[in-house]
This record gives structure tokens, sequence and C-alpha cells, in this order.
């Protein structure tokens, strides 16, 4: 099970990192690229950036129930 908490953990950041960028680079924020000022780049990254933190936020959350006590 830790093995899949470091998978999970790992492809949440990598998924919010590249939709960070492909959103950066269709509002054309960072420019430079094919996908620079392509609207349907910002939406795909935001699609992206959505998926990474529902697992960033389903890690944390299962941590914190393996973790956490009742009183």
């Amino acid at each position: 099970m830790k093995v899949l908490s470091w998978i999970k953990g790992i492809a949440g950041v990598v998924c919010v990192l590249i939709g960070l960028v492909w959103i950066g680079q269709g509002a054309n924020i960072l420019p430079g690229s094919f996908m620079s000022g392509q609207s349907q780049w910002a939406i795909i990254g935001l699609v992206l950036l959505v998926v990474g933190g529902w697992l960033l936020w389903s890690l944390v959350r299962a941590r914190g129930a393996v973790g956490a006590t009742r009183t």
C-alpha cells in the first residue's frame, strides 16, 4: 500500500505541474510553443490540474485517516 501512495503522490504532483504549464501556454502567459494562445490547451491543463489536485487530496485524506485516533 505504501508503494501505491508514492505513485499516487508523484502522479498528483506531475499532473498539477503539467496542468499549470499547459494553462500558462494556453493563456499565452508562457509563449514559444505551438500550444501558446490556444484555449483548448488551457482547458486541458485545467482538467489535468483538477485531476492532480484530486489525487493529492485523496492521498492526504487517506494518510489522515490512517494516523487518526478517535477520542
